[in-house]
């Protein structure tokens, strides 16, 4: 006998709290790939052309700021909040991270406090603005450079996808990484 999911226990469900229940599903594995690693960790690669751990939290960050801050007509959290300051990236402020080769790859630091500060700061701000959406809400179009348009809601459900797409990806890494360490003795 298991318990009742949480979305039984709900009189009324909206489109949003789904939304919301997979935006809230990504933290967890954020954290817990980069939870105990130390820099140098976070920023191995596998090979030459790999991404590191650091790079892939930091890029799935800065596209869920950059999607979701102009779909909800926002200010990004990178810049607004001092990220971009904090961070001191060789890289436009606008940069997400998309078509990074090697050499910006190499760039982004394996500061677990940044990227958890970012990443945190970020989820923050995609939490309450996809809590304050309506079921109607989700048909608008925010693209039209698609055929058939982008809606609201497939742009949302796009970011949650692809962050977990990298955050596997980062999950991934780790635990190569983790396999290539000498055994501790007992």
């Amino acid at each position: 006998m298991g318990t009742t999911p949480w979305f039984k226990l709900r009189a009324e469900l909206k489109s949003s709290d789904l939304l919301v229940d997979a935006f809230s599903r990504i933290p967890d594995l954020v954290h817990d790939v980069i939870d105990g690693l130390a820099p140098e960790q976070l920023t191995a690669r596998l090979d030459n052309e790999a991404n590191s751990i650091a790079w892939l939290v930091w890029h799935l960050s800065r596209i869920e700021d950059d999607h979701v801050a102009e779909v909800a007509g926002r200010a990004q959290v990178w810049m607004a909040n001092g990220w971009a300051r904090r961070w001191g990236l060789p890289f436009d402020s606008a940069d997400t991270g998309y078509g990074h080769g090697a050499r910006e790859v190499a760039a982004v630091t394996g500061d677990s406090d940044l990227l958890l500060g970012y990443f945190d700061d970020v989820h923050k701000m995609t939490t309450q603005f996809v809590r304050g959406l309506a079921d109607q809400d989700l048909d608008r179009i925010v693209d039209e450079r698609w055929d058939p348009p982008v809606t609201l809601g497939v742009r949302l459900v796009s970011v949650a996808g692809h962050n977990f797409e990298q955050a596997a990806q980062a999950a991934y890494v780790r635990g190569i990484l983790e396999r290539k360490e000498p055994p501790r003795a007992p």
